[in-house]
């Protein structure tokens, strides 16, 4: 057997463990935002209340992939990616002793925090998975990048809808304090699947500089930009203001709103899954360029605000929220699936986790002033406020997309797949 066959197996092998510890943490991640959301809901709690009850779940999102790529980058990505699933199982454990009979206060207050673990959490694992992707898949390989993160990302969000619609049956069957527990338990099977992994994934010989953690990069910075807004468009709405909204306007059950949005997440993963075969025929198959993402931004601005005429003008909320919102995904998913690939076409391999933390913590970012917004938005307008806001924030994304350069084609990846794809 060749070298160049056990290297392609060792990496195909890694590319499945760091795909299936994403996908484990997946589904509780979905779940349980799905719980603290219904849940609270149920129990009175108003839509800003609960939006910040994930500020903190955001603003450690932050901080952690800033910090996160060079943590990654000095002790090896295997290190953040199971302690990133080790720090869930703490949030789910946390959260189960949750009392509600606690004053109002101190129940926002003990969600906050556990929340704060979970944010952690989750892009230690996100930073983790995509940045090992970039590593198993060298710049000279003939097999797709564009093709294997695709798989990765699409899968894992067709997973997070998966765990929305398994949060919301856990809380209506077994309960809020029974359902964590369950989810602790399966997450900790998967901590086993570090045994398998290369302890020196993504760590570099070299010290990195704190000044260093900001990427020096024009391009990374610009897509991080457009990144911010882009995902701050979505969660504006579709954290607080929707789910509020199907179960308090629209009178849908737990089953029925869950149900709901997971169909959409799924949906929306399937649609990341099958982009660069889709894409592939608009682009004559060669890899996204900068106008890639400009013409899917520019197109998604559209969707929101015909959602909010669409309510506006008095049409049925069922079909113009069901209708919109498969709209609103589709789209939606065309420009993820582009960003995931640009940062990684625009990365060095040894740069690549803290390019990618840089990247994610803009990410996180908007998904926090969007959270944020989202409550706000809605007590004061409701959902068409959240809509022309999201409009907005689109807009916004494409802008700042204009002045994106095309990869180098020294660097760039080979769109079409090879052999082992």
């Amino acid at each position: 057997m060749s070298a160049a066959t056990t290297a392609s197996k060792a990496n195909l092998k890694n590319y499945m463990l760091v795909t299936l510890a994403y996908w484990g943490f997946t589904l509780t991640d979905g779940a349980l935002r799905m719980l603290v959301l219904l849940y609270f809901n149920d129990i009175g709690y108003t839509p800003l209340q609960i939006a910040f009850l994930f500020l903190f779940y955001e603003v450690f999102g932050i901080v952690t992939n800033f910090l996160g790529g060079w943590i990654g980058s000095q002790v090896g990505l295997k290190f953040t990616l199971y302690a990133g699933i080790g720090l869930q199982v703490f949030a789910l454990l946390m959260l189960s002793f949750l009392n509600r009979d606690w004053a109002q206060w101190m129940a926002i207050a003990y969600v906050m925090t556990a929340q704060a673990f979970s944010g952690i959490a989750k892009d230690l694992t996100k930073m983790s998975s995509k940045s090992a992707i970039r590593l198993v898949v060298p710049q000279d390989a003939q097999s797709s990048l564009f093709k294997w993160v695709a798989v990765l990302t699409g899968s894992k969000n067709a997973l997070k809808g998966v765990g929305f619609f398994m949060g919301a049956a856990l809380l209506a069957t077994v309960g809020f304090g029974n359902a964590l527990w369950m989810m602790a338990a399966g997450l900790l099977l998967i901590v086993l699947t570090g045994f398998f992994l290369p302890k020196g994934m993504g760590k570099i010989k070299a010290k990195v500089k704190f000044t260093q953690l900001f990427s020096k990069s024009p391009e990374i910075n610009i897509l991080s930009a457009a990144r911010f807004f882009l995902f701050g468009s979505r969660d504006v709405w579709f954290v607080v203001g929707l789910p509020v909204f199907l179960r308090s306007v629209l009178g849908w059950s737990f089953f029925e709103a869950g149900g709901f949005l997971a169909c959409w997440v799924i949906g929306y993963g399937v649609v990341q899954f099958l982009a660069p075969t889709l894409l592939s025929r608009f682009n004559g198959g060669q890899p996204p360029q900068s106008k890639t993402i400009q013409v899917w931004t520019f197109t998604l601005t559209a969707v929101p605000a015909a959602i909010a005429i669409a309510l506006q003008s008095g049409l049925p909320a069922n079909q113009v929220i069901i209708v919109g919102l498969a709209v609103f995904g589709i789209v939606f998913a065309f420009n993820s699936a582009v960003h995931s690939y640009l940062v990684l076409a625009f990365t060095d391999d040894d740069k690549v986790a803290l390019n990618v933390g840089f990247y994610y913590m803009a990410n996180s970012g908007g998904r926090l002033i969007g959270t944020v917004l989202s409550g706000l938005v809605y007590q004061l307008t409701g959902l068409v406020g959240c809509l022309w806001v999201s409009t907005l924030f689109v807009l916004a994304a494409g802008v700042i997309s204009l002045k994106l350069p095309d990869p180098q084609p020294s660097k760039a990846i080979s769109w079409k797949s090879g052999d082992g794809d």
